[in-house]
């Protein structure tokens, strides 16, 4: 049986490695996965690698009778940014791994700068539906040296995936950031997923248009809803601590 006993491997295929990786993964919201998707789309990115991974259970998802993998990385030639979209929960004593494969993968190809959009469940009032930063302390002068309006995240603790690559980002030359704004239980949370497209777009300017993203989530509703309550269940039976705050 797959256990928090076993550990699992992750292999990362990609076909045209950029300098600024961005990803979204399967987690209480899933604002960061709708927004890494609903980029993909808005940018016409094409599928050009995935990650593959055993001792894991995996979900397939299919769309149309057609399956695919569950975490795929998109990117065009004119365009140097890969984005990492991840339908499959990682639960937390798989994140080591996954987060050592995603740093191995970015030190082999010269990878300069990696965003995770991650939504957050925290209490919060009306003026903290907006978009906050993690980053190391080179991410924050090479990207964040101006008005883009994100405010930093004032303390608390990144665990998971979110905190192994950070924690590795602070002893090398790997600029690390992670883009988080608080979600709410509705799947996908669609104005926590507007956020983060808002301040990935101020950070790299890349001109997205957000005024379809309505549409998009609906599209993606049904799936969604049914990968929110497999993460839900998973949560419930592996109880992870969140420790980030506001």
């Amino acid at each position: 049986m797959v256990g928090q006993g076993t550990s699992p491997s992750f292999d990362i295929q990609h076909e045209e490695p950029t300098s600024t990786l961005v990803a979204g993964f399967a987690e209480f919201g899933l604002a960061g996965l709708t927004a890494a998707n609903y980029v993909t789309e808005t940018l016409e990115l094409e599928r050009t690698g995935h990650i593959g991974v055993e001792q894991l259970p995996a979900v397939t998802p299919f769309e149309n009778g057609t399956p695919r993998h569950h975490t795929r990385l998109f990117s065009k030639p004119d365009l140097d940014i890969t984005v990492v979209v991840g339908e499959l929960f990682v639960p937390p004593y798989a994140a080591e791994p996954f987060g050592n494969a995603l740093l191995d993968y970015t030190d082999e190809h010269g990878v300069e700068d990696i965003v995770v959009l991650s939504g957050v469940p925290i209490q919060h009032g009306p003026d903290d539906h907006r978009a906050f930063y993690v980053a190391s302390e080179d991410y924050q002068s090479a990207r964040l040296d101006g008005d883009h309006g994100i405010t930093a995240m004032p303390g608390g603790f990144l665990d998971g995936i979110n905190g192994e690559l950070m924690e590795r980002a602070v002893d090398s030359t790997l600029k690390a950031c992670v883009l988080t704004t608080p979600v709410h239980q509705q799947v996908p949370d669609i104005d926590a997923a507007l956020r983060l497209i808002g301040a990935l777009d101020s950070v790299y300017d890349l001109d997205i248009d957000t005024g379809p993203l309505e549409e998009f989530a609906e599209t993606l509703a049904e799936q969604y809803e049914e990968l929110a309550a497999r993460l839900e269940s998973q949560r419930e039976e592996m109880r992870p601590e969140d420790r980030m705050y506001m």
